[in-house]
């Protein structure tokens, strides 16, 4: 450990972007600075160090993070730039040739920063530290601590599946996850600073244990048991790794709520076949049914990818059905973006740009079909809401236990406490409901 007297008085500034795992890494790398004698900027100060942690899963996601680097170059000039996540990875010698960086750390190294800082002398050029994504082997566990009614906790990084379109696996290696015991610990922390939501979090989270001996299954049924956390939610599982098993425990758990998040990417069997996912459009139709069979009330987001190559018009309104059949709550709709070293580059017909947001469009205003429905199919119920801390002069505002957004006037001692309240109408902007009445 460096001596904190080498960063005396110094300050440090921090900006995700992408996924709630950088949210979680970022809000780790803080946690150790802070141990170090770096303090957190305030409103208005000039920040000695920045530390901006990337995201590369579209073109427009690295034209994002460019911007985002020269961006927070005006607003501290003469700060140590620090830059990591996906797009250093993927693209280290772009960005430490972007005017202003000074260090460029890879995904290996990230959550080792402290190490790298040096003397914090600007040089013209960025220093660049990273590891092969092959030779990725290391796992760093992470919690989001940023907002204390619900935090973010990494159980598992990397993945091993090679889908033609993604790069996930160049950008942070082979899967790899820590154990239960590291997990439940964190949860434990976690409860004991207050929080009451823990979202769990990776890049494929239901291969948790691949390289400890352990199994997801086991590891939710051992956070069910950590005293304090009222609720647990399940974030992106693949659908071949979310076995019935997991769905009958979470129906039955004492704090998993009703709420799962899918990946379905294609509604075609054969533009699966050809992003190489590891299941069909049948297993996908039987966990939702399993679902809805097992938890009626539970919310379930799918994640879309349209446009891909491949997808020809036929293809896409044949999945366009697929999904509309689905009883499902939400879509999140990614529009297709070509990738630098991925296996889609060799696949024939190309989606021109026009269309594949066309696509987008339709599958996004399907979503907003389904989640008003979904919404209307609760109003009048009662239901348990976490209510959040709100930006000043916002509505109160939580979520049930399945997800549905709520507000209502400000109560300053509900604020990261739960309720039953009767759900109400929507709101003036129609992306919540509004509480009729508080039972308890």
């Amino acid at each position: 450990m460096i001596d904190s007297s080498t960063f005396e008085n110094k300050t440090a500034a921090y900006f995700t972007l992408g996924c709630k795992l950088n949210f979680a890494e970022t809000s780790t790398i803080g946690r150790i600075l802070e141990e170090n004698g770096i303090r957190k900027v305030r409103n208005g100060e000039k920040a000695d160090i920045c530390i901006i942690n990337t995201c590369s899963v579209t073109e427009l996601a690295d034209k994002k993070c460019r911007q985002t680097i020269r961006r927070i170059a005006r607003k501290h000039p003469g700060a140590f730039i620090v830059v990591t996540g996906c797009y250093a990875q993927l693209k280290p010698d772009e960005v430490a040739h972007i005017p202003d960086v000074d260090l460029v750390l890879g995904a290996e190294q990230k959550l080792d920063i402290i190490k790298y800082l040096g003397s914090l002398d600007k040089e013209e050029n960025g220093h660049i530290i990273t590891t092969q994504s092959k030779d990725i082997r290391q796992f760093s566990p992470s919690c989001s601590k940023g907002d204390r009614t619900r935090y973010f906790l990494k159980v598992q990084d990397g993945c091993d599946y090679f889908c033609t379109y993604c790069t996930i696996p160049l950008a942070r290696g082979r899967s790899r996850s820590g154990t239960i015991e590291q997990m439940v610990k964190q949860a434990e922390e976690v409860a004991s600073a207050g929080g009451k939501e823990i979202v769990i979090t990776g890049v494929n989270i239901g291969d948790f244990g691949k390289n400890t001996g352990e199994t997801f299954f086991e590891l939710i049924q051992a956070l069910d048991q950590v005293e304090g956390i009222e609720r647990y939610r399940i974030s992106s599982i693949e659908p071949n790794l979310l076995t019935d098993e997991i769905i009958e425990y979470v129906a039955s758990s004492r704090r998993f709520a009703p709420h799962f998040h899918i990946p379905l990417q294609s509604g075609s069997d054969e533009v699966l076949k050809l992003m190489h996912r590891r299941y069909d459009t049948a297993l996908f139709a039987h966990k939702i049914e399993k679902i809805k069979t097992t938890i009626p009330d539970a919310f379930i987001g799918v994640d879309l990818i349209v446009g891909v190559r491949g997808e020809t018009e036929k293809l896409f309104e044949n999945a366009y059905q697929f999904v509309k059949g689905l009883d499902i709550s939400q879509l999140h709709v990614f529009t297709y973006s070509e990738r630098p070293n991925t296996l889609a580059l060799k696949i024939d017909h190309i989606v021109p740009p026009a269309e594949r947001h066309e696509r987008c469009r339709r599958m996004l205003e399907l979503s907003d079909e389904k989640l008003r429905r979904f919404y209307e199919s609760h109003q009048g119920e009662s239901r348990p809401v976490l209510f959040e801390q709100p930006a000043k002069g916002a509505p109160m505002h939580g979520f049930t236990d399945n997800y549905i957004r709520v507000e209502m006037p400000f109560k300053k001692d509900f604020v990261n406490t739960t309720h039953f309240v009767r759900l109400g109408s929507f709101n003036e902007t129609g992306d919540a409901l509004t509480v009729a009445s508080v039972e308890s």
